[in-house]
């Protein structure tokens, strides 16, 4: 029986679901009757086949028609679920709007008389509530312009000073507001403790309110004049001026106390004494009334921030920030209304849930734009300030200063960058939209995070390698310093570096590579044998190399040497494994591959000599010559050019017999280079000696002898035009 009675009546609920008809019946008649007529019907359908099979035909058929009827509750498109939501919001909007108007109604109701209200309890509530709310703002009042005092002192003595100085008088100034507003608190505490609780030591949960309120609102606003300093401009560590700091402090003030003391205060006072609905509409007043202020406030500043925006690329500046900002200066106001518009709504919808993960959102992605936005201006900041070294490292590595202009802008721009997608990654973790927490926690992210920083790491490791190389080669070649270096040494140390250079970069690159998990073994094995292969393709440069292999070994020449290669001469410039780059005396530059040197002529190797050949007239004494060259000699050796020779006048005597001169020839050994300088100088002495001693440097000229004739006489030379000779 005990079964039969439970089927019986679970078949009933069954009827009673699927069977308007019977249930609509059943609903005429008392529950009682209802109940015992119900199980006697269903007795009676069982016992009977055919309305068994009846009852049991129309359910199925019923349950047919449902399924049928039902919506499919897979593979629902997006479409449809953003309709769900939307008629779900619409509908708890409706509902909030339902209970706000009951709200004010209850309002009404209770200012009009008619509520069932105990008025005289309202009227003690009222009146202890104003009592302590008076205390409180009195002592309030009186603490703080005490506090004033203390305060002004500080921003006088902070006016001038600095930085460090003025971050210690503002957390002074602050630490004395935030005793003011706990001894406020304190005061009105006591005062509902001792004074209006009759000496009781109790109080009211409403004035417990409004003191918890006051304490929470105050605390805010001495967070909000910490930054501002609306009063105090030299305590102000913010670069603002003074109408700002006051506007934004106006308007801030006013917002915090208007939502503070309304949801911490008359909220719960009116939900305890009027209903919970009247609270409710209260604070959808009040924040629609923030509402408005923020749109307010946000339509006033809309073109200052459109310019601060704007501000990079109006400035010429290209990247992704100055980019961004020249975007988002135009539609930044509707963004913002929109999302305070979009916070209100969530917040009428579900403030439970939605509206505490949209507030820790908005306070995440806010705190990582601030971090992000200092981090990029105090590395711009950094990079505009400039690098400059000490003079004395300045001195001792004339180019290192250089180096480093050139290579920390370049740095800032990757850190920019870097910091950049650090707050969009920031943001988007903050709003849900990716897991990057998750994904770093993972293997995967462990392992490609753990290899991308050794990338960098080894990156920087190897520019610092390259720094320090580059200094030192540059130290060891800077004559002021130490021993002055060689023309050899200058010239091993630029091969060094370049040599060094090259390695480096390749070492770095494979290694960074590695890190990132490319496979370095394929791009060995393919640059061994593109290297083969450049090596027979490239002959020209196979022969450049080893040639300049063996001229850099035989120490033939150097930078700084003067040389003759082939046709072209000139100072060496610069010497690399494969070419030589040669300024001839025009200024020309002419860059020359070993490949094509067939001698190399180095006219400042070692010592060099002048060679002075000097023609005087056949009628000159050859011994008097040779004293008059001895005594320019000796001239010579009196002036500055007497340091450049090393070695006595080396006389070689007639040499050759020519035409029209007899050429003596004489020899001046001098330091490697110092030859052309001195012959020119022995040049002069020699004209100068001769002129004096009347030696004749004779010019070019011809004897003519027309021959003798028989008699012994010789034949008159006729000149056309002129006398005859006798």
């Amino acid at each position: 029986m005990p079964l039969r009675n439970a089927a019986a009546s679970l078949l009933f609920l069954l009827i009673l679901i699927f069977s308007p008809t019977l249930s609509s019946a059943q609903e005429a008649s008392p529950p009682a009757a209802k109940s015992a007529s119900s199980i006697d019907d269903l007795i009676r359908i069982l016992e009977n086949d055919e309305a068994r099979n009846a009852l049991l035909t129309r359910l199925k058929s019923e349950v047919s028609t449902d399924q049928a009827k039902a919506p499919p509750t897979e593979d629902q498109t997006i479409a449809r679920q953003i309709a769900e939501h939307t008629r779900a919001a619409a509908e708890q909007i409706m509902e909030g709007g339902a209970a706000i108007w009951s709200g004010v109604a209850a309002v009404a109701t209770v200012f009009s008389g008619s509520g069932e209200v105990d008025y005289g309890l309202l009227q003690t509530l009222a009146l202890n509530v104003v009592l302590v709310g008076a205390s409180l703002f009195a002592s309030f009042f009186v603490l703080r312009m005490l506090s004033y005092v203390l305060q002004r002192s500080l921003d006088r003595r902070a006016a001038g000073r600095p930085w460090p100085l003025r971050i210690i008088l503002t957390a002074i100034s602050t630490i004395a507001d935030i005793v003011t507003v706990a001894l406020a608190w304190s005061a009105g505490y006591l005062i509902a403790l001792q004074v209006i609780g009759a000496g009781g030591g109790r109080m009211d949960i409403n004035q417990t309110l409004l003191l918890n309120a006051f304490l929470m609102v105050e605390m805010l606003k001495v967070a909000i004049r910490f930054v501002l300093q609306p009063r105090f401009p030299a305590l102000r560590l913010l670069s603002i001026s003074d109408t700002t700091a006051a506007y934004w402090y106006f308007w801030l003030a006013r917002a915090i106390s208007l939502v503070g003391y309304t949801f911490m205060f008359a909220a719960p006072v009116i939900a305890t004494n009027v209903s919970d609905t009247a609270a409710q509409a209260i604070r959808v007043l009040v924040m629609l009334t923030a509402l408005v202020i923020a749109i307010i406030v946000i339509l006033q500043n809309r073109d200052r921030v459109r310019r601060v925006l704007s501000s990079r690329a109006s400035h010429g500046r290209g990247d992704f920030i100055s980019r961004s900002g020249a975007f988002l200066a135009g539609i930044w106001h509707v963004l913002a209304i929109a999302y305070l518009v979009a916070a209100f709504v969530v917040w009428l919808v579900n403030p439970t849930t939605a509206l505490p993960f949209m507030i820790s959102a908005t306070l995440k992605s806010v705190a990582a734009v601030i971090v992000g936005g200092l981090v990029i201006a105090f590395i711009g900041r950094f990079a505009n300030a400039g690098l400059r070294l000490p003079d004395d490292l300045r001195l001792r590595l004339p180019a290192l200063e250089g180096r480093l202009k050139a290579f920390v802008p370049r740095v800032m721009q990757v850190i920019r960058t870097v910091v950049t997608v650090g707050v969009v990654i920031a943001v988007a973790q903050a709003w849900g939209l990716i897991d990057f927490l998750g994904w770093l926690s993972s293997e995967a992210g462990q392992r490609i995070s753990g290899s991308a920083i050794a990338a960098l790491i080894i990156l920087l490791l190897g520019f610092v390698a390259y720094l320090a190389v580059s200094s030192w080669v540059e130290y060891r070649l800077n004559p002021e310093f130490g021993s002055i270096p060689t023309s050899r040494e200058k010239t091993l140390l630029s091969l060094f570096r370049n040599a060094f250079t090259i390695a480096l970069v390749v070492l770095v690159s494979m290694l960074a590579l590695a890190q990132i998990g490319v496979n370095i073994a394929p791009l060995l094995a393919g640059a061994g044998v593109l290297g083969l292969a450049i090596g027979f393709g490239a002959q020209k440069l196979v022969q450049d190399i080893i040639t300049g292999v063996f001229i850099q070994l035989e120490n033939v020449m150097n930078e700084g040497d003067v040389v003759a290669l082939g046709s072209v001469s000139g100072v060496v410039e610069k010497l690399t494994i494969r070419s030589v780059s040669i300024r001839s005396l025009d200024g020309t530059l002419h860059l020359i591959p070993f490949s094509s040197v067939d001698t190399v002529s180095n006219l400042v190797k070692d010592f060099g000599y002048h060679v002075a050949e000097i023609r005087v007239a056949y009628r000159e004494k050859i011994a008097e010559v040779k004293e008059a060259m001895q005594e320019a000699f000796d001239l010579l050796m009196q002036t500055e050019w007497g340091d450049q020779i090393i070695d006595k006048l080396d006389m070689h005597g007639v040499t050759s017999l020519g035409e029209s001169a007899v050429v003596v020839r004489a020899r001046i050994k001098t330091v490697a280079g110092g030859h052309w300088g001195t012959g020119r100088a022995y040049n002069e002495l020699v004209k100068q000696v001769f002129d004096r001693r009347g030696i004749e440097i004779p010019y070019p000229h011809v004897t003519l002898y027309k021959g003798d004739e028989k008699a012994g006489r010789s034949p008159p030379l006729q000149l056309e035009g002129g006398s005859q000779p006798t």
